[in-house]
């Protein structure tokens, strides 16, 4: 009976001591990630609460807003256009993975098959949109004025010899409407979420020098909270790296 006095009053003791961290993510592999690192993280004292979900504005939102401490599931060019757009000051803690982003097609096999007039969609968001069309450039499909940079948009294309027709759609939606259009331009974690495979099924895709890392993001009053920069260490871990490697198999690329 003592003993089991004593083990409740030390597993007490442990709850008191340990520190809640609510973590904002998308599915896949962000979500996957962070639940892989959270056994580790409970050891050391961080009860990590995962909370995941399909868009990339709310997670940004309720971070700024307190309701969550962190979250991991963009780019640094993502959150300094979102932070300029929405007067929010989200800071970057940690950089982790980078997915290479890709083009795909449910109808062609090659980006030279594409028809005149072909469909094209591409995500909404100006940062993703512009590194859709950036892959455009760099496949030969389409020609950018040089000075749209990241944030390039349609109107920016300058030369179009298949007179492709680029929509903007909300980037959770593009592998939803993959069968309806010649291209997708897709962010990798909707990608992987859709069963597709990035180094097979992509038609173009980023090379692994993309500057797109995934960063762990928190606000500039928390960045340095004990709980975080354990979990920031956690994500940066030499068993990270070979989970990300084995899992994803080049889908996903540790940037550490």
């Amino acid at each position: 009976m003592k003993k089991l006095i004593a083990a409740v009053a030390a597993l007490a003791a442990f709850s008191a001591q340990a520190e809640s961290l609510s973590v904002a993510a998308t599915a896949v592999p962000h979500a996957e990630i962070l639940e892989f690192v959270k056994p580790a993280l409970a050891k050391d004292g961080v009860e990590l609460n995962i909370k995941v979900f399909t868009d990339y504005v709310q997670p940004n939102v309720q971070v700024a807003e307190k309701r969550l401490d962190a979250n991991f599931f963009q780019h640094k060019p993502y959150l300094d256009e979102f932070n300029k757009s929405r007067g929010t000051e989200l800071v970057s803690v940690a950089g982790v993975h980078v997915e290479p982003f890709g083009a795909y097609s449910s109808q062609h096999k090659t980006l030279a098959e594409l028809p005149q007039g072909a469909n094209v969609v591409i995500p909404n968001d100006a940062t993703n949109g512009g590194r859709a069309l950036l892959l455009l450039q760099k496949a030969g499909v389409i020609t950018l004025k040089p000075e749209a940079g990241i944030l390039a948009t349609p109107k920016d294309i300058v030369e179009n010899p298949k007179a492709i027709k680029v929509r903007e759609l909300e980037a959770a939606t593009l592998p939803r409407v993959l069968t309806q259009v010649d291209l997708a331009l897709i962010n990798t974690n909707y990608a992987l979420e859709a069963k597709l495979n990035p180094t097979k099924d992509a038609l173009a895709i980023e090379g692994s020098d993309s500057p797109y890392v995934n960063i762990l993001v928190a606000r500039a009053d928390n960045q340095d909270n004990a709980a975080l920069q354990k979990l920031a260490k956690a994500l940066n871990s030499a068993e990270v790296k070979a989970f990300i490697a084995e899992k994803y198999q080049g889908a996903v690329v540790p940037a550490f």
